[in-house]
């Protein structure tokens, strides 16, 4: 009778870890790209930091101003960004299938390329070539 009620715990523990399992990896938005209207809904959207990391993976502590900036993307293919230094304007180019983004400052020749990994419409996840990656949650 004991082996029989060990046997019936482990199974239902067992069963328990992997619908929790099964749960978490149908939450997870990691790895989800969207069609481009995520990035600014029907107009424009603006997008708030919500975590940082840099290249190691750790998390990078954010200061107040930074919490404060602000990424707004445009249906026309422009963006601004706001913060504590002022306002960078440009435009961006999105590529869903080969999952990135490309922006270029006005009044620059060179743009920064990211990889989208995430693309929702209220999660954004930048990656740099380094390896440093920006969450956004849209507001």
């Amino acid at each position: 009778m004991k082996t029989q009620s060990l046997f019936s715990l482990r199974y239902v523990a067992s069963l328990l870890l992997l619908l929790t399992l099964f749960a978490t990896a149908c939450g997870s938005d990691k790895g989800k790209v969207e069609g481009v209207n995520m990035l600014y809904g029907t107009d424009s959207k603006v997008w708030k930091t919500a975590k940082e990391t840099d290249a190691t993976g750790d998390k990078v502590k954010q200061s107040s101003a930074q919490k404060n900036e602000e990424l707004r993307i445009f249906a026309n293919g422009t963006y601004n960004m706001t913060g504590a230094n002022g306002a960078v304007s440009g435009k961006y180019t999105f590529d869903q299938a080969g999952k990135s983004i490309t922006m270029t400052p006005d009044g620059s020749a060179t743009s920064n390329t990211f990889a989208v990994e995430t693309l929702t419409d209220d999660k954004l996840t930048l990656k740099s070539a380094a390896g440093a990656a920006l969450m956004l949650e849209a507001e």
